[in-house]
């Protein structure tokens, strides 16, 4: 844990992203020297086995143009650029910390899963207000389809079944992934500068209403219960003793109940007939609350 606080540190001092220095932050990370195979494995070593930290920052650095090409391909999902660049980073250092030097692959090959992965992530969370994507099965869909769309506009029933069966998924997954990726977010509440009278800028906190903390209804509710639990007590009240005890003993009581044969045991009767008078019990309770009522 303290390493990777450490490093994420240290990356701190890569430079910083917005929105108004992205054309800048894309000039200086073009302009940073890639490293040879020679010189990455030196310092892939040198943070696999010394956690040298000022290693693992020029690893990230020197790979800061391949997180820009990559998020660069997702500008199409309407998000800043910066933002994306940003997650992307987030994932290159995850990739750098987990990276081994002497599984003979380039570090290039292993982070880009770690980049897309954090680039994903924060485009399913932020993409729209509402999630479109939850299960794994959606999240390839959300992707795919995204990309099968561009090419296809809307999709036909052979277009349907051929992704579905390129995807993996039903093609019910997929009729239902196009349609969320054709809809819009509505504001709840109306624009500050919307006529009041046009029609077009009805708004859903017009029609749809949250009576739950409605006083009124909470009083209702509240009385309700209260006369159902009045009602309770007088059926109660008109049993017997043994039924009334029984009950008492297998149903409103809290912190023990007691069980059939501990019942039985104590009236010396069967655990059968504990049974009979409790479901009798409760038939008259029921009647008697019906009558009430």
């Amino acid at each position: 844990m303290q390493e990777a606080q450490a490093l994420s540190m240290n990356i701190n001092q890569l430079p910083s992203i917005s929105e108004e220095s992205i054309d800048r932050y894309m000039q200086t990370v073009r302009a940073i020297p890639t490293l040879t195979e020679h010189e990455e494995r030196q310092l892939a070593e040198r943070f696999f086995n010394e956690s040298d930290l000022e290693a693992a920052r020029k690893l990230v650095v020197s790979h800061l143009r391949f997180v820009l090409y990559i998020a660069q391909g997702y500008r199409g999902y309407g998000l800043p650029i910066a933002d994306l660049v940003q997650e992307g980073n987030i994932g290159l250092m995850k990739a750098v910390k987990r990276f081994n030097p002497n599984v003979g692959v380039r570090l290039v090959s292993f982070a880009v899963h770690w980049i897309r992965a954090e680039i994903h992530e924060f485009i399913l969370k932020n993409w729209r207000i509402v999630k479109v994507a939850t299960t794994k099965a959606q999240r390839k869909l959300f992707f795919n389809l995204r990309s099968a769309k561009k090419r296809l506009g809307w999709l036909s029933h052979k277009e349907v079944e051929t992704v579905a069966k390129d995807l993996g998924v039903s093609t019910k997954e997929v009729l239902e992934m196009e349609k969320r990726l054709s809809s819009y977010d509505t504001s709840f509440d109306m624009p500050v500068d919307a006529d009041d009278d046009d029609d077009q800028n009805f708004s859903p906190s017009a029609y749809l209403e949250d009576n739950r903390y409605d006083p009124a209804v909470l009083i209702e509710e509240i009385e309700w219960e209260t006369c159902r639990d009045l009602q309770l007590q007088q059926s109660v009240e008109k049993l017997d003793d043994r039924s009334r005890n029984i009950l008492e003993k297998r149903w409103l009581d809290d912190d023990n109940k007691t069980t059939l044969q501990e019942l039985a045991d104590h009236y010396k009767i069967s655990a059968e007939r504990i049974r009979q008078i409790e479901n009798s019990a409760m038939k008259k309770i029921r009647k008697q609350m019906t009558l009430l009522a």
